[in-house]
């Protein structure tokens, strides 16, 4: 990329869309294109379309999505496909009408089947079912690397698809019902030492394994793949190594200063036993993450805690 080229980053705001813009501004690129979900409704294609037209992009970072936590995704299985589905077939179209040079969209590696072999290579994509409580997201990220890759075929784009795993960092949401894993836990911890509670209860056994990518790393893997990577192969992005989620809740637990019992609540769901990611052929293309999990958490944990334990 240029350093004066117009770069759209849809989702400016979100966690992956606020570590975009602070990656491209140390790297000097400053002319940015930005627009707030109350300046244009992505999922309305006429608005997509004059604000393309308008603003004639060159490069378009695709981060913005519809994203929530395990029991987000059970309870709201239809907006999670519906504003996925319309937020990514408008922007991917539209960049194409308007002669974007290129685009990277951002999916997740819940595009993997339930059982995939691990860690889970490009390849396992469509090999078996879904997860069910998050097949709708999934799949809804699924038909957006698939439309990249069609419209590469029949009008000889660049769109490239980058599979991130679960994230962490500023700007998340730590909310403790709709929040991820490792938000959620944040600020359950927090306010657990704050009221002086004897116990936190987690949600499920413990026992599933899960990996954990600082946000700021994928901002810079994004970069890279934008200026050094071009095709139709998808690429994960994350560290290639996992935790148990009883072990992320004792690292957290540590962390907060948290000194009460941790309890394991085995009534609610689980999720995947295992998913952690090959990284491998991103390591090939020359790039790997350099934030270790007690870091990256101890930066998110500071951050939350400067913005007056909020959270939300």
């Amino acid at each position: 990329m240029e350093k004066k080229a117009r770069i759209y980053v849809a989702g400016h705001t979100g966690l992956v869309g606020s570590a975009l813009v602070r990656a491209l501004n140390r790297e000097g690129y400053l002319n940015l294109v930005m627009a707030t979900h109350q300046e244009i409704d992505l999922t309305v294609q006429t608005d997509v379309s004059e604000f393309f037209a308008c603003e004639r992009p060159e490069y378009v970072f695709l981060a913005a999505a519809k994203v929530g936590g395990i029991m987000a995704n059970i309870v709201y299985p239809a907006q999670f496909i519906y504003d996925n589905l319309m937020m990514e077939a408008n922007i991917i179209h539209e960049s194409w009408k308007n002669g974007v040079k290129k685009l990277l969209f951002l999916g997740s590696t819940c595009i993997y089947p339930q059982m995939a072999r691990q860690p889970i290579t490009e390849d396992a994509l469509l090999t078996g079912p879904l997860e069910p409580s998050n097949a709708a997201y999934a799949i809804a990220k699924i038909a957006g690397l698939k439309m990249c890759q069609a419209y590469n075929q029949q009008y000889g784009t660049k769109y490239i698809a980058a599979m991130p795993t679960n994230l962490y960092g500023p700007h998340d949401h730590f909310n403790l019902e709709t929040g991820h894993v490792l938000p959620a836990l944040l600020r359950k911890f927090h306010e657990a030492k704050r009221q002086g509670r004897p116990q936190v209860v987690v949600w499920g056994s413990g026992g599933p394994i899960r990996e954990f990518l600082y946000i700021d790393d994928l901002a810079e893997a994004c970069l890279f793949l934008m200026n050094h990577y071009e095709g139709d192969k998808i690429v994960n992005v994350g560290t290639g190594s996992g935790i148990s989620i009883a072990a992320l809740a004792d690292l957290i637990r540590t962390i907060t200063g948290y000194e009460g019992e941790v309890v394991f609540d085995k009534t609610k769901p689980d999720g995947m036993p295992v998913k952690v990611s090959d990284v491998s052929y991103l390591k090939k293309l020359g790039w790997q993450a350099a934030t270790d999990l007690r870091t990256g958490i101890g930066r998110t944990y500071n951050w939350f805690c400067r913005q007056g334990f909020a959270g939300d």
